[in-house]
């Protein structure tokens, strides 16, 4: 059992969260554009001083690698390492897209056999996986550009749950499909990835700090004006 600081920045959400033996002691988290620079660490401040603990006190630091925006990612992973340096603590990474069918699981009621995350990647493309019933992965997480028939073989055999930033632009497309479910208000939050991070803490189970990178997925793009 741990104290175990949260960053999740791999979408528009800046979140932090306190955890301590897997329970939650509080969090501060802000949902208003890509903000992270300004406020990640200033979060992660008034938390711990908040939560009458101090930076030494920590035992790792947990981060959500991705798949995610490039620059949102860049900046959570950067923290996440300054602290584990500094501190000489390890450093525990989330899969996104497992946190969010974490999320689900914890928070709502469906009847879906399968649960896809999707993250939005621009125009029709989504980040996204497929996980079962206890979050565990069954298709590996892939950059997909969505179509009318975009998994058309696996929704002919289950009731698929789709949620995440990327699943509104896909719902009139998905939709069609009588298997095909969508929920919503499902955003990456730091507070669900408390349950996975415990279990990788209690299996050892650390990032190798000095070569540790996010989980991008995709090439960074630079856009020219």
């Amino acid at each position: 059992m741990a104290l175990l600081l949260h960053l999740e920045t791999a979408t528009s959400m800046c979140s932090v969260a306190l955890s301590k033996d897997g329970k939650l002691l509080d969090m501060e988290e802000l949902n208003a554009g890509y903000t992270h620079a300004e406020n990640l660490v200033a979060f992660c401040d008034q938390l711990v001083k908040k939560c009458d603990y101090t930076y030494p006190q920590l035992d790792a630091v947990v981060v959500s690698k991705g798949p995610g925006s490039y620059t949102g990612l860049r900046i959570g992973v950067a923290a996440a390492k300054g602290f584990c340096y500094a501190l000489n603590i390890p450093l525990i990474s989330i899969n996104t897209l497992q946190q969010l069918a974490q999320q689900v699981l914890l928070q709502h009621t469906t009847e879906a056999t399968l649960l896809c995350p999707m993250i939005d990647a621009r125009r029709m493309e989504v980040f996204c996986a497929f996980y079962d019933s206890k979050a565990n992965e069954i298709q590996e997480t892939k950059a997909e550009i969505i179509n009318e028939n975009s998994f058309k073989e696996l929704l002919d055999k289950h009731k698929i749950a789709f949620f995440g930033d990327g699943a509104a632009k896909c719902k009139s497309l998905l939709s069609r499909h009588h298997n095909a479910l969508f929920l919503d208000d499902v955003i990456p939050s730091s507070r669900y990835m408390i349950s996975l991070a415990e279990e990788k803490y209690a299996q050892q189970k650390f990032e190798n700090v000095a070569y540790f990178e996010p989980f991008y997925l995709k090439e960074f793009m630079l856009g020219v004006s």
